[in-house]
């Protein structure tokens, strides 16, 4: 008899966007006549940039021929792009590392969700709340988190990021993390985190043989000088962390799927009898046996980010978003509505009015305006009375809705 993996059973019914879409659809159906505008899920608008197009029409042109084909390659990624993520993203912040701490992968999504695979599972992690969905799922999946009751598991520290407390998660005093996760800048809230801040985190997961699941995601459209970018601008992080990028929406790549995870080979976890296993060995192990690395012409695309005419190309995109993000802040905060983020990340989060729940606002906001956020209690328990705007539409878009806001607020 085959059985099922019973963890699978204890996830929520749908995923926090199927949700979201289940229910715009349903709208769609009944009021046919009304052009539906989303500023929630984080898919981006606007065309890979002319670098990166033009690196993906070279690559196709070498595999049409015998001397340039590409059949399968390096499960950790190809050199050309691991040297250029070493060059370009690390070095200018006197980061060192080795271009064989860096793989490759299809985005920072599926590593994030792989990742803790690799880990005992009865591990306790803990999460900064709210977070994004796939940590906790991902670790419900190989049973890690306990039992769900009243929006929370059981076996998850939750670590609240609220107005209150200037979204910033207070390190714990009382309870022991075997892993931690931080998403700086952060979604769903769109706030950054200080190097003071990271440096106490760092500290106590040196202290305390935690392991720093580190997500810099959205690093790219901090504007803050003085905000870290990675998590090893912190000395001593090489020992605890593992850090995560994603080109989705530093250079449109959400359709091409490319990204890397950073793994210093100075990082190690322990087994039962105490002995140092290195979490480099243990990841090149699972990814040469379960992934086939990203595509070559994808990692082509990804180098041709890091040309000096592709620098520029994707700064002007981050800085289109940017743009969206400073709109909504400027349009919203003039209603009266509490707001945060936005500054230093192409997220906006804003406290919903006069207690309303993060669903009911997200359905009155639908049927009113006719205008899609995310609900934030679907991050967290914190999230509740939270909803999340997205700086990824197109400027067109954004300023209609916007306006429709503003129509609907008065």
């Amino acid at each position: 008899m085959a059985l099922v993996n019973t963890h699978f059973l204890n996830l929520q019914a749908n995923y926090l966007f199927a949700d979201i879409a289940k229910k715009v659809n349903a709208f769609r159906v009944t009021h046919p006549k009304v052009d539906v505008i989303s500023l929630g899920i984080g898919d981006v608008t606007q065309p890979l940039c002319p670098a990166v197009i033009d690196a993906m029409h070279r690559a196709v042109d070498e595999m049409a021929t015998v001397e340039g084909f590409h059949g399968y390659g390096p499960e950790q990624g190809y050199d050309f792009l691991r040297e250029a993520i070493v060059k370009n993203d690390f070095l200018p912040r006197g980061i060192h590392l080795s271009k064989e701490e860096i793989f490759i992968n299809d985005g920072a999504k599926s590593d994030t969700g792989n990742f803790q695979e690799i880990l005992h599972w009865d591990n306790f992690i803990g999460v900064t709340d709210p977070i994004y969905p796939v940590y906790i799922d991902s670790n419900v999946m190989i049973g890690r988190c306990g039992t769900y009751e009243d929006g929370r598991w059981s076996n998850v520290v939750y670590m609240p990021c609220t107005a209150e407390n200037g979204f910033t998660p207070e390190v714990p005093k009382d309870k022991h993390i075997d892993v931690i996760y931080l998403c700086y800048p952060n979604n769903p809230t769109g706030t950054v985190v200080s190097k003071q801040e990271l440096r106490k985190w760092v500290n106590y997961a040196i202290k305390h043989d935690s392991l720093i699941f580190y997500d810099a995601a959205y690093q790219a459209y901090i504007q803050d000088p003085d905000i870290p970018h990675s998590i090893y601008e912190i000395r001593g992080a090489r020992k605890c962390a593992v850090e995560f990028r994603s080109y989705s929406k530093t250079a449109g790549f959400t359709g091409i799927r490319c990204g890397y995870t950073v793994v210093p080979k100075d990082l190690t976890v322990a087994n039962f009898e105490g002995e140092r296993i290195s979490v480099h060995q243990l990841w090149l192990r699972r990814q040469c046996t379960k992934f086939n690395g990203a595509s070559y012409i994808s990692q082509r695309a990804a180098e041709a980010i890091y040309t000096p005419q592709g620098k520029e190309q994707v700064a002007k995109t981050i800085d289109y978003y940017m743009q969206n993000a400073r709109r909504m802040l400027l349009t919203l905060r003039s209603l009266g509505y509490e707001c945060y983020g936005g500054e230093n990340a192409p997220y906006v989060w804003m406290r919903t009015p006069k207690n309303t729940s993060s669903w009911q606002f997200f359905e009155q906001l639908l049927y009113g305006a006719g205008v899609v956020c995310t609900p934030g209690v679907g991050f967290g328990p914190s999230g509740e009375g939270y909803v999340r705007f997205t700086a990824f539409a197109t400027h067109e878009n954004t300023d209609k809705a916007l306006q429709r806001i503003e129509q609907w607020s008065k």
